[in-house]
Protein backbone atom coordinates (compact mmCIF):
# COMPACT_ATOMS: atom_id res chain seq x y z
CA UNK A 1 0.00 0.00 0.00
CA UNK A 2 1.06 3.49 -0.99
CA UNK A 3 1.14 6.21 1.45
CA UNK A 4 0.95 9.52 0.25
CA UNK A 5 3.85 11.52 0.25
CA UNK A 6 2.90 13.37 3.61
CA UNK A 7 2.39 10.66 5.66
CA UNK A 8 5.35 8.73 4.40
CA UNK A 9 7.56 11.45 5.91
CA UNK A 10 5.57 11.78 9.29
CA UNK A 11 6.60 8.35 9.35
CA UNK A 12 9.87 8.86 8.60
CA UNK A 13 10.32 11.75 10.92
CA UNK A 14 8.82 9.61 14.07
CA UNK A 15 11.06 6.79 12.90
CA UNK A 16 14.04 8.96 12.77
CA UNK A 17 12.83 10.06 16.04
CA UNK A 18 12.78 6.76 17.93
CA UNK A 19 15.78 5.73 16.87
CA UNK A 20 17.31 8.70 18.95
CA UNK A 21 15.49 7.08 21.18
CA UNK A 22 16.81 3.59 21.24
CA UNK A 23 20.24 5.42 20.56
CA UNK A 24 20.39 7.30 23.65
CA UNK A 25 18.63 4.48 25.83
CA UNK A 26 21.65 2.28 24.81
CA UNK A 27 23.67 4.42 27.33
CA UNK A 28 20.96 3.81 29.79
CA UNK A 29 21.21 -0.04 29.65
CA UNK A 30 24.40 -0.26 31.15
CA UNK A 31 25.68 -2.79 28.64
CA UNK A 32 21.49 -4.10 28.54
CA UNK A 33 22.15 -4.75 32.56
CA UNK A 34 19.02 -2.79 33.26
CA UNK A 35 15.93 -4.22 32.71
CA UNK A 36 13.52 -1.73 31.93
CA UNK A 37 15.96 0.85 29.96
CA UNK A 38 16.83 -2.28 27.88
CA UNK A 39 12.95 -2.94 27.27
CA UNK A 40 12.31 0.17 26.59
CA UNK A 41 15.17 0.62 23.75
CA UNK A 42 14.52 -2.50 21.97
CA UNK A 43 11.16 -1.16 22.32
CA UNK A 44 12.08 1.83 20.28
CA UNK A 45 13.93 -0.15 18.53
CA UNK A 46 11.03 -2.09 17.25
CA UNK A 47 8.82 1.09 16.46
CA UNK A 48 11.63 3.10 14.83
CA UNK A 49 12.26 0.15 12.24
CA UNK A 50 8.77 -0.51 11.72
CA UNK A 51 7.85 2.97 10.81
CA UNK A 52 10.99 3.21 8.54
CA UNK A 53 9.82 0.30 6.31
CA UNK A 54 6.56 1.82 6.47
CA UNK A 55 7.91 4.81 4.88
CA UNK A 56 10.38 3.26 2.35
CA UNK A 57 7.25 2.00 0.92
CA UNK A 58 6.74 4.90 -0.82
CA UNK A 59 10.13 6.63 -0.47
CA UNK A 60 13.19 5.87 -2.50
CA UNK A 61 15.02 3.98 0.64
CA UNK A 62 18.29 5.92 -0.35
CA UNK A 63 16.83 8.86 0.98
CA UNK A 64 14.38 7.33 3.59
CA UNK A 65 18.18 5.65 5.43
CA UNK A 66 19.54 8.76 4.86
CA UNK A 67 17.35 10.64 6.23
CA UNK A 68 16.49 8.47 9.18
CA UNK A 69 20.36 8.01 10.22
CA UNK A 70 20.61 11.72 9.91
CA UNK A 71 17.71 12.70 12.80
CA UNK A 72 19.55 10.29 14.50
CA UNK A 73 22.71 11.42 13.99
CA UNK A 74 21.95 14.48 14.98
CA UNK A 75 19.63 13.98 17.25
CA UNK A 76 22.15 11.61 19.17
CA UNK A 77 24.79 14.35 19.24
CA UNK A 78 22.40 17.17 20.40
CA UNK A 79 21.02 14.91 23.37
CA UNK A 80 24.49 13.72 24.38
CA UNK A 81 25.99 17.43 24.62
CA UNK A 82 22.59 17.90 26.90
CA UNK A 83 22.75 14.82 28.69
CA UNK A 84 25.98 13.45 28.82
CA UNK A 85 28.25 16.42 28.94
CA UNK A 86 29.57 15.44 25.56
CA UNK A 87 31.88 18.22 23.66
CA UNK A 88 29.86 20.65 21.75
CA UNK A 89 32.77 22.73 20.37
CA UNK A 90 31.98 25.06 17.01
CA UNK A 91 33.87 22.01 14.54
CA UNK A 92 31.26 19.39 15.88
CA UNK A 93 28.29 21.30 16.01
CA UNK A 94 29.74 22.92 11.96
CA UNK A 95 29.55 19.28 11.07
CA UNK A 96 26.01 17.98 12.49
CA UNK A 97 24.38 21.33 10.79
CA UNK A 98 26.09 20.10 7.53
CA UNK A 99 24.15 16.89 8.43
CA UNK A 100 21.11 19.00 8.65
CA UNK A 101 21.41 21.10 5.57
CA UNK A 102 21.66 17.52 4.01
CA UNK A 103 18.49 16.00 5.37
CA UNK A 104 16.66 19.33 4.61
CA UNK A 105 18.33 19.09 0.87
CA UNK A 106 17.05 15.15 0.56
CA UNK A 107 13.66 16.19 1.50
CA UNK A 108 13.81 19.33 -1.32
CA UNK A 109 14.94 17.17 -4.30
CA UNK A 110 13.22 13.93 -3.36
CA UNK A 111 9.41 13.45 -4.32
Amino acid sequence: MQLSNTAAWLLLIFAGLFEVAWVVGLKYTNGFTRLIPSLLTAVAVIVSMTLLGLAARSLPIGTAYAVWTGIGTVGAVLLGILLFDDSANALRLACIALVLIGIIGLKLVSR
